[in-house]
């Protein structure tokens, strides 16, 4: 994906954005990074099997609770991305816009569906046939497929959008798990892991346990087994013990930082689309979350896969490749949240080739305005 542009969603007025292959979202809480995820998962969840776009609405609480308070004269929702394309027109373009019914049900309504490819528009709606049946625009082209036919290559890479956000909790309670599509959350993770073919889960869990023994030095082995009483999937690791033969724990004695990155390596190697990470620093130790942009450049490198993250960690953002036109500052102001690519700060670029950390460059920007008044709480 290349270009973001958002109207009227959730806290953000306007949005009109580069994206690049890493994309870092930096803001102070509740600025909207979650919610600027958000706007790519919309979009995967408008051709997700069970999805669709009166569906990807509802989840959301309805068009009211999506609209940006901050709206004004054209109070419909936009959501329009740009993929693909090298320095001219991008490959395809989409776009949707949308309102909600005056009366009845208030269910959503399509205002604007437009596809281009290299700059020529192959849909826009609405059309001849949704002005004599408005019902049809309760349905968005692109989740249909007797009619996405010559777009279905982007609807299929909208398809492989993937958002992470492991909770080690849920991993641990595997029996909340509904049963239904893949959780982000990782209440499935376990059954994700399973559903994979032996052999690609077995190299997979190699080359993750590989990657663990630099963050757990006392784990020796990672495999896969069912419990042979009731068929549940479960993760075990042999960790150096007093005892010869070493001793096993199963994902229920790992600790939260060992889940996370062990969730967060599989996201990695599970899928070739973009890859959405909410703070991936979480429970891990500093010396590990730096080289995490490093471990996103070789993916990249490897499979061209697109990561975007949001982030509040000055380990993170310390590695010297990180480039500012792949972070974006989220700044809050009154009428809504502001995107801007971090090569918009005045003496920016300076301050890096004098030898400033990028951390130090852009997370000042990001800052509460008065923090240290936190410590007079309870006084």
């Amino acid at each position: 994906m290349t270009r973001l542009r958002l109207a009227n969603w959730r806290n953000f007025v306007e949005v009109d954005v580069a994206l690049q292959g890493r994309v870092f979202l930096i803001g102070p809480n509740a600025s909207g990074k979650s919610n600027l995820l958000d706007a790519f998962r919309f979009l995967h969840e408008l051709v997700a099997l069970g999805g669709g776009f009166e569906e990807a609405v509802a989840s959301r609480g309805g068009v009211s609770k999506l609209r940006c308070l901050a709206a004004r004269r054209n109070p419909d929702v936009q959501v329009a991305v740009s993929v693909g394309g090298n320095g001219g027109d991008p490959e395809w373009t989409y776009e949707i816009s949308f309102g909600q019914e005056t009366r009845g049900l208030r269910r959503p309504l399509l205002k604007r569906e437009v596809v281009k490819r290299f700059g020529t528009v192959i849909l826009r709606r609405p059309d001849r046939e949704d002005k004599d049946d408005p019902a049809r625009l309760h349905q968005s082209y692109i989740e249909q497929v007797n009619v996405n036919r010559e777009f279905r290559e982007l609807a299929d890479f909208f398809r492989t959008i993937r958002y992470v956000h492991l909770v080690p909790l849920l991993v641990r309670e595997s029996d909340r798990y509904i049963g239904y599509g893949d959780d982000p959350f990782g209440s499935d993770f376990l059954e994700q892991v399973a559903r994979t073919t032996e052999k690609t889960r077995n190299a997979r869990l190699r080359r993750i346990g590989t990657a663990l023994r630099v963050a757990v030095p006392q784990l020796q082995e990672l495999e896969f087994f069912r419990d042979p009483t009731d068929g549940m999937p479960h993760l075990r690791g042999k960790c150096e013990h007093w005892r010869p033969k070493g001793a096993w724990q199963t994902e229920e004695q790992f600790s939260d930082g060992t889940l996370r990155l062990l969730g967060l390596l599989w996201s990695i190697l599970d899928g070739s689309g973009p890859l959405l990470l909410e703070e991936p620093e979480l429970n891990l130790h500093p010396d590990v979350v730096r080289y995490l942009p490093q471990m996103f450049a070789q993916m990249q490198r490897r499979s061209g896969r697109q990561v975007i993250v949001s982030s509040h960690s000055v380990d993170l953002l310390r590695d010297e490749g990180i480039g500012l036109d792949e972070v974006l500052l989220l700044r809050p102001e009154t009428e809504g949240t502001r995107v801007e690519a971090a090569t918009e700060l005045k003496y920016a670029k300076a301050l890096l080739a004098g030898g400033v950390p990028l951390s130090d460059v852009v997370l000042p920007e990001t800052r509460p305005p008065k923090p240290e008044q936190l410590a007079l709480f309870g006084q």
